[in-house]
């Protein structure tokens, strides 16, 4: 049983690493048209592509999560990735959980 749970343990804490966070995102662009420029590295599980509610545009960033670890290192080890001639910025991005962000802030 114990084992169990620290599998699972070790899958949350995995799962936290595999997130992307993109910016400079050529307005034009689409999270679709995100998901499939980023699917050439892995499985792209999501695209999160937060819009302005104010304007209807999108701010220009995203995350995109992946399966596995090793589709972020794919991503992260081409030197520049372009979109409709638009260099884009790439960070690893780590989430933390609800809990480690309170402990740190106090």
């Amino acid at each position: 049983m114990a084992a169990a749970t620290a599998v699972q343990a070790a899958g949350r804490r995995s799962r936290r690493l595999f997130d992307i966070f993109v910016a400079e995102i050529p307005w034009t662009v689409s999270s679709k048209e995100l998901k499939e420029y980023f699917s050439q590295f892995g499985s792209v599980q999501r695209c999160q592509l937060p819009f302005d509610r104010d304007t209807g545009f999108h701010r220009r960033y995203c995350w995109i999560k992946f399966s596995s670890p090793e589709e972020v290192q794919n991503v992260l080890q081409k030197d520049s990735h372009i979109l409709e001639g638009s260099k884009l910025t790439l960070r690893q991005q780590s989430r933390r959980r609800r809990s480690q962000r309170k402990n740190q802030s106090e």
